[in-house]
């Protein structure tokens, strides 16, 4: 595995590179405010984009897009629809991902909607064991720790890519600090994943993300023996346990960015066995 990832570096860097000397092309999704002036969106890769994390491979030819279903889910906040399921492209099967909860972002003291965020989880994976008296909030805990994720943010108006790197970052600053102070994590861990939130900082050019235009950040299922790994689509890919679980639980655990999301998993979430 040592010798793929200066190869998986090098090519997304080059992908990246290639995004964004790529001719406009307009994003084909489900969106109810897909825009026609739009003149880069965001691809899972360029020409080709070889990520390598664990056993897998995540890619995607720019001229094919990940299947998604034509049902959708509206967020009322916004007007912004996602589709019921998603599948990502990779070399080995992902199984499709089902929509479990959309809600806005909003900065409360400008009072402007920034985004409209939606949850994908696989709900089919066999590792799942849902019992009827689990609270929705262990559920969606146990369904995060154990099965492939999707967030897919849509912006509301075009706004910075270094803007939505800094909430990702504050989050998961806010929650190294209460795992420090709940005995979560030693300090030494602590220390340890600073390495990875640096990492995941230097990912986000100083470019525009355009409004309705997906952004997807995939968080594959864990594997045994393996660093669990989070994928920002055509930007990298940042290795650590820790970081992948609480990315996806920040959305949905106190103190969120988006109350509204969080409401609308834990509601869809409650009534779900397996």
């Amino acid at each position: 595995m040592s010798f793929l990832q200066p190869l998986a570096r090098r090519l997304a860097a080059s992908s990246l590179r290639f995004a964004h000397r790529a001719p406009a092309r307009v994003y084909s999704t489900s969106l109810a405010h897909s825009s026609k002036r739009l003149s880069r969106p965001l691809l899972w890769g360029g020409a080709l984009t070889v990520l390598a994390f664990s056993a897998k491979t995540v890619y995607c030819d720019a001229s094919t897009d990940s299947p998604e279903s034509e049902e959708t889910v509206v967020d009322p906040s916004t007007s912004i629809a996602f589709p019921k399921t998603i599948t990502v492209p990779a070399k080995v099967a992902i199984p499709p991902l089902t929509l479990v909860g959309v809600g806005v972002r909003t900065v409360t003291f400008l009072g402007f909607k920034v985004y409209s965020a939606g949850l994908y989880v696989d709900l089919k994976n066999p590792n799942l064991h849902i019992t009827p008296d689990m609270t929705p909030e262990q559920k969606i805990k146990h369904i995060v720790l154990n099965t492939d994720c999707v967030l897919r943010i849509v912006a509301t108006r075009s706004t910075g890519m270094t803007h939505l790197r800094d909430g990702f970052v504050r989050a998961l600053n806010a929650r190294l600090v209460k795992a420090k102070q709940s005995g979560e994590l030693t300090e030494e861990q602590i220390v340890q994943e600073g390495s990875p939130l640096r990492k995941l900082a230097g990912l986000f050019p100083n470019t525009p993300l355009f409004k309705h235009i997906p952004f997807d950040i995939f968080i594959p299922a864990p594997q045994a023996g393996k660093p669990r790994v989070l994928i920002f689509r055509d930007l990298g890919i940042v290795e650590s346990d820790w970081l992948a679980t609480n990315f996806v639980l920040s959305y949905v655990e106190p103190d969120c960015p988006s109350p509204p999301l969080k409401d609308s998993v834990l509601k869809n979430i409650a009534d779900f066995e397996k």
